[in-house]
């Protein structure tokens, strides 16, 4: 059965999926961010998550190598936010942007309803993206707040 692939990206459409961006530093020094929305948790013990990057992308290099990197998960009022690291512009995309960083030295963006620095674990084939997980090292969150949301291809929220 050959599945076509706007019907196939209609029904995911329908799982309704909070945004993330995640971010790392070039070897060059360079930070790197990225608006996703296939994020999810892998493990309790020990601490796992994964996110998915197209192969396509280009900080597809930066990411499948680098040491660390973080996901920083993104309130209701930062859809500009998810916007901006969803460009093709990699430079015009921190103008602006509150950053600390922690313990790897990653960009963590201030303001999100929460932030989870990584370790780099595993890289595994997902055809034409790849499934990056992460060990957490270090985590903040709000017990405030409510999440960003992408359902059927539009930002929503919850009422």
């Amino acid at each position: 059965m050959t599945i076509d692939s706007r019907a196939f990206r209609n029904a995911l459409g329908c799982f309704a999926t909070g945004i993330a961006v995640v971010t790392t530093v070039a070897p060059d020094g360079e930070p790197i961010g990225v608006t996703v929305n296939s994020f999810s948790s892998v493990s309790l013990d020990p601490p796992l998550v994964q996110f998915c990057l197209g192969r396509a992308a280009m900080s597809f290099e930066a990411f499948t190598t680098a040491p660390s990197f973080a996901v920083n998960i993104l309130a209701e009022g930062q859809a500009e936010l998810s916007n901006r690291f969803s460009r093709r512009d990699l430079q015009e995309r921190w103008d602006g942007v509150g950053v600390e960083r922690w313990d790897s030295g990653v960009p963590i963006l201030t303001g999100c309803l929460a932030s989870l620095e990584c370790d780099r674990e595993h890289v595994y084939d997902g055809g034409d993206h790849v499934i990056i997980v992460g060990r957490v090292r270090r985590l903040s969150g709000s017990e405030d707040g409510k999440p960003l949301l992408y359902f059927r291809g539009v930002y929503s929220q919850l009422p």
